[in-house]
């Protein structure tokens, strides 16, 4: 069975393709877990990348740029399960949700950033930027919000029985990629930023309906004063992020090799204005 979004895998270990079986639903394989990252070195490069014209470059775009890195070394974190099988992901959407404005009442959208495993940091601020200000328009409304709009002018009966098909749809791997380019429950990772409203990062459920395996909390950034290597106590600035991941995608040291690349591509950004000297591509 294929499916537009990727391509099955069939030479994974055996536990593997019993594990969706086990566990059919996402919510049900979830694994949850904090992270933190020194940014002192980040925040530097941020601010020389803004003197030198990325003026509203930010840890957002840096950590998705470093997530796209991390996919073309460990693919595997961009697999996907339906049906009860394992996919390997033919390409890369970060779904995102943003506040037209900072008001209680504004209206929220989701956007989705389409990337490439080679692409750069640039490459990422260039397309993201374009991808807020256009749905941050006032009255602009995305295809993603008119299809919603549509679900919900149906009777409640109605919804709930389109809702259902789509679900069916979605199993059998039938489902229009025009509707899985609109969805925000399709993607490699969804990532929120909570630190832009000052809180804290929160453990964000996966949806069972869709593809996205791996949800991302970003909080606020911090300072805290540690030790060196000297005994003496220096001021650092730290970001927390909490991770909830589908656990049927790849095992937990897969998982864990991936997200320490993570770590020290954030702790070093300036590696991301290059292009990745190779892309692995996942297993068969």
């Amino acid at each position: 069975m294929a499916r537009s979004e990727g391509r099955r895998i069939r030479g994974g270990i055996p536990m593997d393709a019993v594990s969706p079986f086990i566990m059919p639903t996402r919510g049900g394989a979830s694994n949850m877990f904090p992270a933190t990252i020194d940014i002192e070195k980040c925040e530097q490069f941020i601010r020389q990348m803004r003197a030198e014209g990325m003026k509203n470059l930010g840890m957002i775009h840096i950590f998705m740029a470093a997530y796209i890195r991390v996919v073309s070394q460990c693919p595997g974190i961009n697999r996907f399960i339906r049906g009860q099988r394992l996919y390997a992901r033919k390409n890369i959407e970060i779904c995102m949700a943003i506040k037209k404005e900072l008001k209680l009442n504004a209206p929220e959208t989701v956007i989705k950033l389409y990337a490439m495993p080679d692409d750069t940091l640039k490459t990422v601020y260039e397309n993201l930027t374009k991808e807020i200000t256009e749905n941050k328009e006032e009255g602009d409304q995305n295809d993603m919000d008119n299809f919603a709009r549509l679900l919900v002018r149906m009777p409640g009966v109605l919804l709930k029985f389109i809702v259902w098909f789509l679900k069916l749809l979605d199993y059998f791997g039938l489902l229009p990629r025009a509707l899985t380019k609109l969805s925000p429950f399709h993607g490699s990772m969804f990532i929120t930023n909570m630190g832009s409203l000052g809180m804290p990062p929160i453990f964000h459920h996966l949806y069972n309906f869709g593809t996205l395996p791996v949800f991302v909390a970003m909080g606020s950034k911090r300072s805290e004063y540690i030790l060196n290597k000297d005994g003496v106590a220096e001021k650092r600035r730290f970001l927390d992020f909490n991770v909830v991941c589908d656990e049927r995608i790849c095992d937990g040291h897969y998982y864990a090799t991936a997200f320490k690349k993570l770590k020290r591509i954030l702790e070093n950004p300036e590696q991301l204005m290059e292009a990745p000297e190779t892309i692995v591509a996942d297993i068969d």
